[in-house]
Parts: C-alpha cells; structure tokens; sequence
C-alpha cells in the first residue's frame, strides 16, 4: 500500500525514513493522476507514428526558427521534448519540490488522486547491465552506453529491446536547469519503468485529491511556482495575472 503525501512535512519525512541508508543519488517525478504509469509520451500513442517520422517531420519545420542547429539526434529529441512533441524520453528532478510540484499544479485534476515517484537511477540502470565501481555514475547522451539508444541504432536493429535507463544532459536552457531535470529514455520495450523493477528500483507515494490545493499553497509559501520552474516571459505575466484576481 502507497504511502500518502498530504503536505510537504509528509514528504520530508518520507525522505528522512524511506531512504535514510541511500547514500546515492535520488530522482524525482510528479504526476496529476494516481493511476499513470511512468511511460513516455511516444509510447502512449496509440498508432504512433514512428520516432524517426516525427524527427524528420520536426527538423522540416524547426530548422529555420532556431539560432544554432542541435549536434545529433539526441539533441533534437531534447528540442522536442522541450516543445511538447511526444519522445522516448521521460522528464525526472534531483528535486522532490519540483515533482511535487508538477504533482499537483493542474487544477483541472483536483478530483483526481496525484503520484509522487522516486527513483534510484543506479540501481535502475543495473536492469540495462549498466553498472561500474564508480559511485553514483550515471551515463550522459554523449557517454558510449547510450549508442544504442539512438535514433539511427533503434532503426537499424528494430529486434534488439532493451530496458530503460538513467541519463544525465547537459542543462542548456533556464527551464531544464531551475527544474534540475534529468531523464530516463526508453529503448524499444513498451513497458512502463516500474515494470522493470522487481525491487525498490522505484517508489510511489499517493497525493490525495483533497491534499492537492493545501499543498500547492505550501509550495507558493516556498516560492516553488511557475515563475521559478519556468523563468521565462510567458511565466511573468501569468504570474501577475493570477495576482489579479
């Protein structure tokens, strides 16, 4: 049975016992619906067309309305990420704030139970047989354990399924960095991350529906809110719209 977050208070002690004798890295995500499952949001498409149809579909329309042009695929897939366009990738925190946040923030769900997951991305990533004597290691897009992840490798063996895995990217936006994102990414398995853990791989912690609004008021009182996850123009002025009423 899922423990239950009813305030940030119940998060901090959740931390402080669950995950007292972890001394290695903790991530992070929050969804609106209790019932979600942590896949990304290519593979719950139903008929999707294919990453490498979307990619190309993309960069056609893309090229002209950015200044540099990404490196490789991996940074395309960040870039659509970024937009909105449905990835391999799915979005984590180093920050339990943030998926709070992001738990609760939609007020159109406030009928509907939230989730707050943890993860242990090392012991995630042994699943993948990825796994050194190096403490808390966990490879970047550029790192050689993610060759076959890769759009080109993923084309060119459509047989070959392997787990998910924990990975780091360089935090080249204000948005990625105040939200102190990380990523894992899928290969061509469909099954949800915690369908790969047989452990503690992965916790989910229940935020009921009527928890939602006490906690986002908590998390305003910290200055955890829109402003300070998305430090962009659009998020002042919805700021101070919200202020108005």
């Amino acid at each position: 049975m899922s423990k239950t977050i009813n305030s940030i208070s119940d998060l901090i002690e959740i931390l402080k016992t669950d995950f007292k004798d972890f001394n290695e890295d903790l991530w992070f995500r929050g969804q609106s619906d209790f019932n979600w499952k942590l896949s990304p949001g290519l593979m719950r498409l139903n008929e999707a067309p294919s990453e490498g149809t979307l990619l190309t579909r993309f960069k056609q329309s893309a090229g002209m309305l950015i200044n540099a042009s990404p490196k490789d695929d991996f940074d395309w897939l960040f870039l659509m990420q970024h937009y909105g366009v449905p990835t391999r990738l799915l979005d984590w925190t180093e920050s339990p704030l943030t998926a709070l946040y992001f738990a609760v923030i939609e007020e159109n769900n406030d009928h509907s139970d939230a989730a707050l997951w943890s993860l242990k991305p090392t012991e995630l990533n042994k699943i993948a047989n990825i796994s050194t004597s190096e403490k808390n290691f966990i490879p970047s897009f550029d790192d050689d354990e993610l060759k076959m992840y890769s759009v080109e490798k993923l084309s060119s063996n459509p047989r070959n399924k392997l787990a998910p895995i924990a990975t780091i990217a360089t935090r080249n936006s204000p948005r990625i960095q105040a939200q102190l994102g990380v990523f894992t990414i899928h290969h061509l398995d469909n099954k949800s991350v915690e369908e790969f853990c047989a452990n503690d791989e992965v916790c989910k912690y229940k935020i009921p529906a009527t928890s939602r609004l006490n906690i986002r008021k908590e998390l305003e009182l910290l200055s955890i809110n829109k402003f300070t996850l998305f430090p962009e123009l659009s998020s002042i002025g919805e700021t101070l719209k919200k202020g108005l009423k």
